[in-house]
């Protein structure tokens, strides 16, 4: 029943999805224009009446067509697209002119080496490994992204302060006068030890990724001298593109996991008023 109802609802989600972008087409406006125009025209309230009937008819057997439903789904892709576009874009511009300069040569790069391969294998299309250089760049962004704000997380950390802290979260402990007391500065200690091993695995990150973008930045420069070399499209085909990917994806998980551990020390330190350990206080 479990299974019965969510299918349902998904099926109720995607059907209204449809229905939507059905009634939002210009040929449905313009065709409920001409009818109102038509029961101004006559004084009569028939062209009304059968304006809702095809209306009603429309609007349940247009989001069936199958064609249709693919129509408003390549919508969808093109917008999000779109979208992605616009935020990448804008992402880089807030990038310092040495980074934006790595991003666009890498850019060029990426397109140089789609050019050469149509120049000298003579190809027309371009193989699935060769389209995915796009998405390697949309990495190489994103983890520069990434790296850029852990390095300055990294300089903006009082690391002294929390030692200090912690020896004084130590003593404190040490000489509690009552057991919860002790309690709660011994949580104190090892939330503060939790911070202290936090920075080591900010600057293991920021190791990671940074040799992460060089072989991003390597493989294209890999790429586009292999390819000068080529003369066939199966010889390019042997070249090995899932071994970047794989690297790019345990990259972006390790970041994730240590960005929820990360996340957790400096709210745990704004909710005790520990403001002096926030990266943006030392900004």
């Amino acid at each position: 029943m479990a299974d019965l109802a969510k299918y349902q609802q998904e099926f109720n989600r995607f059907n209204t999805k449809y229905v939507k972008e059905a009634v939002k087409e210009p040929v449905n406006f313009w065709g409920l224009a001409g009818f109102a125009v038509a029961a101004a025209y006559t004084g009569s309230i028939i062209p009304l009446l059968v304006a809702l009937i095809f209306e009603a008819i429309y609007v349940v057997a247009l989001p069936m067509v199958p064609a249709y439903r693919q129509l408003v789904n390549n919508r969808e892709k093109d917008r999000a697209r779109a979208l992605n576009k616009a935020n990448r874009d804008k992402l880089i511009k807030s990038f310092t002119p040495r980074e934006r300069e790595a991003v666009e040569y890498l850019r060029w790069q990426k397109d140089k080496i789609q050019e050469n391969y149509h120049k000298f294998t003579g190809a027309r299309e371009l193989p699935t490994n060769l389209r995915s250089l796009e998405q390697r760049w949309e990495d190489f962004v994103d983890l520069l992204d990434v790296y850029r704000r852990r390095k300055q997380h990294l300089k903006s950390i009082n690391r002294q302060a929390v030692h200090n802290q912690l020896a004084q979260a130590f003593k404190a402990a040490e000489n509690a006068p009552d057991e919860k007391t002790r309690r709660i500065q011994q949580t104190n200690v090892e939330i503060l030890k939790r911070r202290l091993a936090s920075f080591d695995e900010l600057e293991n990150s920021v190791k990671l990724v940074e040799g992460q973008l060089q072989s991003i930045e390597n493989f294209f420069g890999y790429l586009n001298d292999e390819i000068v070399t080529m003369s066939t499209p199966e010889k390019f085909s042997l070249l090995d593109f899932e071994q970047l990917s794989d690297s790019i994806a345990m990259t972006k998980q390790m970041l994730d996991a240590t960005s929820d551990s990360v996340g957790a020390l400096d709210a745990y330190n704004r909710e005790m008023g520990n403001y002096e350990l926030l990266p943006e206080a030392n900004r």
